[in-house]
């Protein structure tokens, strides 16, 4: 059991169903159920949204279809036409994102985005449809992308090397960035509330601190999603047009 006070106790992931196939432990942990209320709360969030299709929209389905449109201008802005068959994929991401990070500010849960590995897996996951993408629209011509157009001959074996870099460190980078923010921030609140008892009168300092910190962590939440989303659709938007 992790101790209490430690303020990276809250990113221990701990069997709650365990389960053993042979060598492998596929235990259901506390991570594991932050995903599935993710999925859920989401899954009820477009059903409360769709069912009553009220020619006035009620406050649930209101929420639905600005989310609908925040998505579907990302994806116009970002991909243009030809990101519409990747519209669902990319609302799915934002969605997931979005409520699991939003779910991990509720006292007693589990930030899920806030561990690498399920941050990495997600990144690799878009990573290779990224890359399948770009090799089903322009087959072998997709190497072409890590050599930009105009650039002299002389130059060419240091710019493929970056570009190669670049676009292989980018499941990477994408992944680092949402898991280390919410980690960060999560370890803050911990931190500064754990001044708030031993402090006494003076505690109503960092319960300040705590309020104005919060505040700004479901800010954080919302843009780390945002962010994962619109990279997302720039890659996408690199592989389809190769710039």
């Amino acid at each position: 059991m992790a101790d209490a006070n430690n303020p990276l106790a809250q990113f221990v992931i701990e069997p709650l169903i365990p389960i053993k196939l042979g060598e492998l432990d596929a235990s259901f942990t506390n991570s594991s159920l932050f995903m599935v209320l993710t999925v859920l709360a989401t899954t009820a969030l477009m059903v409360l949204a769709v069912r009553p299709r009220a020619a006035v929209p009620g406050r649930w389905q209101l929420l639905a279809e600005l989310r609908y449109e925040f998505i579907a201008k990302m994806v116009s802005d970002n991909i243009g036409k030809e990101g519409k068959p990747y519209f669902s994929f990319i609302f799915t991401i934002f969605m997931f994102v979005l409520f699991g990070n939003f779910l991990g500010m509720l006292p007693y849960s589990f930030t899920f985005t806030s561990h690498i590995a399920v941050t990495l897996t997600m990144a690799l996951v878009i990573f290779v449809l990224v890359t399948v993408i770009a090799f089903m629209k322009h087959g072998m011509h997709f190497f072409s992308f890590f050599l930009p157009a105009g650039v002299p001959i002389f130059l060419s074996p240091l710019m493929i090397s970056i570009e190669v870099i670049s676009y292989f460190t980018r499941p990477f980078s994408l992944s680092i960035r949402l898991f280390a923010n919410m980690m960060a921030g999560h370890t803050l609140l911990k931190v500064v509330g754990g001044f708030v008892f031993p402090l006494g009168l003076l505690g109503i300092i960092p319960v300040a601190g705590l309020v104005a910190i919060t505040g700004l962590e479901f800010l954080i939440a919302f843009l780390q999603a945002y962010i994962f989303t619109i990279l997302t659709c720039i890659y996408i938007n690199d592989a389809i047009h190769l710039h």
